[in-house]
């Protein structure tokens, strides 16, 4: 036994001795990362090397806020200018106060459904229109209605005086609380025509008006790094969106999750005959209508 174990250490003398492993701090400029690879005795060397980024960090725009009173260019771009127009004591406070009480009682209030990918849905808010002809919009119709509450006519008249644009359709909004709302969009129905003006005038409740500027191509429909604003609407105010707003920014009212009253929203508009609809019979309807107006001096509605 003695000689056998002597025999194997004369042997295991000859054999040759293993490469030692290269030292990566003895390597300048080289970062070495330990690998477990396959028929690989020692640690596998490898080298990184640094590379520009292909896209530049993106910063989120900070929201703004609009709330005194003025004019507002928001935008600029091929489409026009985006304008808007902020009147914040419109009303004085005894006038908002009788014609919010006055429109929250009498207006024939509904609630609209519409259908959104195949699903009916009760829109969180009540509605009802005025205008010589109908409007549709989330593929539904508000019938034409040309009896107009004589609380309308006159805020019509004042806010066609202080716009300077003239208007022959309203679509009015009540948020009865906090938890009614409208979700982004446009107003830019075929039927409104190009660049359409909107006056928003505000009754009742202060609500948050949001903003958001429509992303651009190569965005795909990612908002996530549009401009933002914030127009609070309190009671007796009118803002006026013109230009390129309802093509170039989306709008909404969201939910808020806190106690809020009632708040009546009146949005004046200018609707063209949609087609199908042959304009001379919008022209003869309403000069009918005028005429048994101006004969009978009856109205649905009174001032007293």
């Amino acid at each position: 036994m003695g000689d056998k174990r002597q025999r194997a250490r004369v042997q295991g003398a000859w054999a040759r001795a293993l490469p030692k492993a290269p030292n990566p701090r003895e390597t300048p400029g080289v970062i070495s990362s330990p690998s477990t690879a396959p028929n690989c005795w020692g640690p596998e060397e490898v080298k990184f090397e640094f590379q520009q980024p292909t896209q530049l960090r993106r910063e989120i725009p900070a929201e703004k806020v609009i709330e005194k009173e003025g004019e507002f260019v928001i935008s600029q771009g091929p489409t026009g200018i985006s304008r808007l127009r902020l009147f914040p004591s419109f009303l004085s406070v005894g006038e908002a106060d009788w014609m919010f009480a006055r429109l929250l009682e009498e207006l024939p209030w509904q609630q609209k459904s519409n259908m959104h990918q195949g699903v009916l849905y009760d829109e969180p808010r009540l509605t009802c229109w005025f205008g010589e002809l109908p409007y549709t919009y989330s593929n539904s119709t508000l019938q034409a209605n040309p009896e107009w509450h004589p609380v309308l006519l006159e805020l019509k008249g004042q806010v066609e005086l202080a716009s300077g644009h003239s208007f022959n359709s309203l679509l009015c909004n009540l948020y009865r609380d906090g938890k009614d709302s409208i979700a982004w969009h446009s107003d830019s129905e075929p039927s409104l025509g190009a660049r359409p003006t909107i006056a928003s005038l505000s009754l009742g409740d202060t609500r948050t008006f949001q903003m958001r500027k429509q992303p651009a191509a190569e965005d795909r429909g990612d908002h996530t790094y549009v401009e933002r604003l914030r127009v609070p609407l309190a009671h007796g105010t009118l803002l006026l969106m013109e230009g390129a707003v309802q093509e170039d920014w989306q709008h909404r009212v969201p939910k808020e999750y806190h106690d809020r009253g009632a708040r009546i929203n009146l949005t004046f508009r200018t609707v063209y005959p949609e087609p199908g609809f042959g304009r001379h019979r919008w022209a003869e309807g309403k000069a009918h209508r005028a005429s048994v107006q101006k004969r009978t001096g009856s109205s649905r509605y009174s001032l007293h």
